[in-house]
């Protein structure tokens, strides 16, 4: 039971996530924004109205791709997103844009979310090393406490990265609408497709404190 309540359950979660946005994204990037902009144009507009002009914005290879960097203050657009009109594109490039405009104002849970990388990526680094050395050792308790420090450290990042994606979708929004850059039906659309992206990062917060809880209880059961 403990194993299909911390484990199953976040996978299907996540089964379902990665669907949800799957659809919302497929089905947006079909309909051409009104406005005819490009990604590329509604992410610097976005950024533009919020007194940014020092974010450099680049097409990247692959899908849903994007990202941006607040070390290198460079916004990367998937090639789709970048020169594509639809309401998807426009929706997750005003996305990222909301991430850099968090970066100029200095938003808490962006910068906390930045510390942490560093010993995020080396958590994650360790975790093949933890699990299979747990599967040679026939999960000693030592192992799975370790395995229980790596995922707490992945569950922290998980949970201070929710506030940062909420906020920078409903920077988007807000900036958007306020532009003119979208109507009421397109700002429907642009919701689907962020509120479905949304729930991704709500599925691996959920996967990596299942499987804390799932060593936890592993670990005590060996006491």
């Amino acid at each position: 039971m403990s194993f299909l309540a911390f484990i199953i359950i976040p996978i299907i979660l996540g089964i379902y996530a990665q669907a949800r946005v799957s659809s919302a994204y497929s089905k947006y990037s079909q309909i051409r924004g009104q406005s005819g902009i490009t990604g590329r144009d509604a992410a610097e507009a976005v950024m533009r109205s919020a007194g940014i002009t020092d974010v450099e914005i680049i097409p990247i290879n692959g899908e849903l791709t994007d990202h941006y960097d607040p070390s290198k203050k460079v916004l990367a657009l998937s090639r789709a997103n970048y020169s594509g009109t639809s309401i998807a594109a426009i929706g997750v490039a005003a996305h990222e844009a909301g991430h850099a405009i968090q970066h100029k104002q200095r938003y808490a849970p962006l910068n906390l979310r930045m510390s942490l990388v560093p010993i995020t990526n080396f958590a994650c680094s360790l975790l093949p090393i933890v699990m299979l050395g747990g599967f040679f050792l026939f999960h000693s308790l030592t192992t799975i406490y370790i395995g229980v420090g790596i995922y707490l450290i992945l569950t922290i990042f998980q949970l201070v990265t929710l506030p940062v994606e909420f906020n920078a979708s409903a920077r988007a929004k807000e900036h958007l609408s306020a532009l003119g850059l979208i109507d009421g039906r397109e700002y429907k659309g642009v919701s689907e497709v962020l509120d479905a992206a949304a729930l991704t990062y709500v599925a691996a917060f959920v996967s990596s404190l299942g499987w804390m809880l799932y060593l936890l209880s592993a670990a005590n059961n060996r006491r």
